[in-house]
């Protein structure tokens, strides 16, 4: 067996780690979850525990503190004084002086208490601004910063592949450009601030079988290249991330956590990764728990540390007593421990921490700042996706008489996913107080409309069969001029709520009876407007086809502390809706899993008798103007390997300003492997006033219509090429042609991955994002 080859590092780390003993090495492989109680906030984290008392754990020094701000509500500041004081004890009474690492959750902003809460990624998703993601990025990444946090659990990369897996809201999208070129805009924000971000979950996880937690992945070694891993592809190669967590999932049959050809083969082999992998939390006991690969705690440790995880998170179950016996006994080579010391040294130094003093912790702490909350603001009202519109939105100001129904109206909690402090770790403190401000929806919209009368009757909760309020409600909506209903999920985990981790899904119908509270209070003959605060999307044909369907449809995916007003906003017309679907709205939970990326028997066709049409596509969102795209053009021919340059013009025909995010498809008419019959190949959000046109140019590089041949090798094909732009996946509003001539060209990584845009406005260009 070859002996693994150990990473180029800086003299300073190669003397130190000279100077190891086998446990101070260890030491350094693990974390220690200080505040670790009963709640569950991680899979099985109730059955395992830390594998001893802090002080004997950490008496060789320690790889991670973990969560130290995010397991409990603790008072920032002091808990920043606790860390300052444990991280001068660690440098001070420990042989070597190192300090701890410490991470965090931040997948909707810090997840610590007082913290502000952003929208959760499907939101990201809908708003199509990587620009925007960034700033967020950043925003976060500074409070951390300020509290001595190094590492932050987040982006996940996991495309979306099937709506009833819980962990659907803390997904981007279900197209892998989406989410590469919104997941590195995060990573790169939360880096800039000088804190890691950590690619979750590589890779697979998404996929599993029939949308259950934890489930085997049946996806072919060319769906797991060509459409699951090149998000993290992107985020590695452009992003630069340096940090990188395995799935829980198995992929044929081999837990990815023990599987080295994605772990080093792909990650670091052929993409350069060199940075550090952590596993996700228990995934390396589990191989012997519950994926039954190893006989104990000692060879998952040998499986799990020769595949690449470096680190085990939360705690050291396997890589503390098991890994060293199996050290000590010959069987695991120690030159596997060396290599992941090495690189969390190096990540250390890197991260300044061998040098730093903790002499003082800030006095005082504010993670809900005013420019938290306008970004906050800001993308909750670019990701909400305006469904259907019969022209009731926006209200009309002379409406005096407002009936706010449903059980999410009156409910902060709504506008919040998952692993939003509030719903991950508050849920089982509710005698604390939130500690930041997010009104309800119903509040939202009495401030914004003060002139006029707001009543409120709950309807109906959003599990359950109780519908003995739904009469109240309808009296409330045949006293009003417009019904707002509103209605969705409540995020929470393993069976706490209705969407989140371990909230899997079998019907894609919205929860308890609140269909039956909509279609109840659009009989009355009031124009109604169906909110919806979800963290998948739900099977709404019912409200958006035929003639009973209520007057609109908002989509809101959990959007954060000013959720509410950004809704308010949207309703009364002062913020127009600009969200499109980062996913496509499914006709029902039998037709998953379903992607609009699917070759021509993937979809309906005249053999199959199942209809999987979604009842709204991909790329969909209704505005308050109108938009047209024309003149599209591109070269008739382009070398395989080259860049092109493909023009559009985009006008806005209707009466007031609005943002277009203009979406350019491409159709492979024939290829040595099947296709997909649309794939989105670069975007562009465009302002535009009233009457106002601008072209947009896209620089596309032809690797975005590469895929991975017979022979698994990425190439870019000579043959013919559609393209077309149109409001969704769907719908060719402009179309050009072209030829990609020349022989087969072999995808490297000096290919570019990501598309450039350029909007021009009456001779005046400005990049865009894409």
């Amino acid at each position: 067996m070859t002996e693994p080859a150990l990473p180029p590092v800086s003299e300073r780390v190669r003397a130190l780690h000279a100077e190891m003993t086998l446990d101070e090495k260890l030491a350094q492989l693990v974390g220690y979850w200080v505040d670790k109680g009963d709640e569950l906030v991680a899979p099985m984290s109730g059955e395992m525990g830390n594998p001893g008392r802090y002080e004997d754990v950490t008496a060789h020094g320690i790889g991670h503190l973990t969560r130290v701000y995010g397991t409990r509500p603790v008072e920032p500041v002091e808990r920043a004084r606790w860390l300052w004081a444990e991280q001068r004890r660690l440098t001070t009474e420990t042989r070597l002086g190192i300090p701890a690492l410490v991470h965090e959750e931040c997948l909707t902003g810090l997840a610590a208490w007082k913290a502000a809460t952003f929208p959760t990624p499907l939101a990201w998703g809908a708003s199509f601004d990587p620009e925007l993601v960034e700033r967020m990025a950043a925003t976060i990444g500074g409070s951390m910063r300020e509290l001595g946090i190094h590492q932050g659990l987040a982006p996940v990369l996991d495309v979306v592949r099937d709506p009833r897996w819980g962990r659907v809201d803390e997904c981007i999208a279900e197209d892998p450009y989406v989410v590469g070129t919104i997941g590195t805009a995060y990573v790169q924000g939360l880096q800039s601030a000088g804190v890691h971000a950590t690619l979750k979950h590589f890779v697979g996880y998404s996929a599993s079988q029939s949308g259950r937690n934890h489930a085997p992945v049946h996806a072919g070694p060319r769906e797991v290249r060509d459409t699951l891993l090149p998000p993290f592809e992107m985020a590695v190669r452009d992003g630069g991330v340096r940090s990188v967590m395995n799935s829980y999932a198995e992929i044929d049959g081999v837990p990815t956590a023990a599987n080295p050809e994605y772990l080093t083969g792909v990650l670091r082999d052929e993409w350069g990764f060199d940075g550090v992998v952590v596993a996700d939390y228990f995934s390396v006991a589990f191989l012997h728990t519950m994926h039954g690969v190893a006989s104990d705690l000692g060879e998952a440790a040998a499986l799990a540390l020769s595949a690449g995880i470096d680190v085990e998170l939360p705690t050291g179950d396997a890589f503390l007593a098991p890994l060293a016996a199996a050290v000590r006994a010959g069987s695991v080579d120690i030159a596997l421990v060396d290599r992941a010391v090495l690189r969390v040294l190096a990540q250390k130094e890197e991260l300044g921490l061998l040098d730093a003093s903790f002499d003082e912790p800030p006095a005082a702490i504010d993670l809900d700042t005013p420019a938290h909350r306008e970004i906050a603001r800001r993308m909750a009202q670019e990701s909400v996706v305006l469904l259907t519109n019969d022209g009731t939105l926006p209200l009309d100001p002379a409406t005096s008489r407002i009936a706010v129904v449903g059980p999410n109206a009156d409910a902060a909690e709504a506008l919040m996913g998952c692993y939003s402090f509030a719903n991950h770790v508050l849920a089982h403190h509710p005698e604390v107080p939130l500690g930041f401000e997010i009104p309800s929806v119903l509040a939202g919209l009495r401030a914004e409309l003060p002139g006029a009368r707001i009543t409120h009757e709950r309807g109906c909760d959003v599990e359950g069969d109780d519908r003995t309020g739904i009469p109240a409600a309808v009296a409330a909506a045949q006293g009003a001029d417009v019904a707002i209903v509103v209605v969705g999920d409540r995020a929470g985990l393993f069976g706490r709520g209705t969407v989140g981790e371990g909230n899997d899904v079998e019907s894609l119908e919205l929860p308890g009876v609140q269909r039956e509270l909509v279609e109840a209070v659009v009989r009355t003959g009031t124009p109604v407007v169906v909110v919806v605060l979800s963290g998948r999307p739900y099977a709404l044909a019912w409200a958006v086809e035929g003639t009973n369907a209520p007057a609109a449809v908002l989509q809101s995916f959990f959007p954060g502390e000013e959720g509410a007003a950004a809704i308010a906003s949207i309703l009364s017309g002062a913020v127009a809706p600009s969200g499109r679907l980062p996913v496509s709205l499914p006709r029902s939970a039998g037709a998953q899993p379903y992607s609009y990326l699917h070759p021509v028997l993937g979809g309906p066709n005249e053999i199959t008798s199942a209809d999987s049409t979604p009842v709204l596509p991909f790329g969909h969102g209704l505005g308050y103007t109108a938009f047209a795209h024309t003149g599209l053009t591109v070269d008739a021919e382009v070398r395989a390997g080259d860049d092109f340059a493909v023009r559009v013009r985009v006008a806005n025909t209707g009466d007031r300003a609005g943002t277009d995010v203009v979406q350019l498809y491409a159709r492979d008419v024939q290829a040595s492997v099947t296709r997909p019959l649309a794939q989105l190949l670069g975007y562009a959000r465009v302002d535009l006033a009233a009457g106002e046109e601008a072209e947009v140019r896209f620089d596309v590089p032809s690797a975005r219509l590469a895929f991975s041949d017979r022979s698994l090798r990425r190439i870019v094909e000579p043959g013919a090429v559609e393209l077309w732009v149109g409001p969704s996946c769907a719908e060719r509003e402009t179309t050009a042609g072209f030829t990609i001539a020349g022989d087969v060209h072999y995808v490297t990584a000096e290919d570019r991955r990501i598309v450039t845009t350029e909007v021009e406005h009456a001779g005046v260009a400005v990049e865009a994002n894409s």
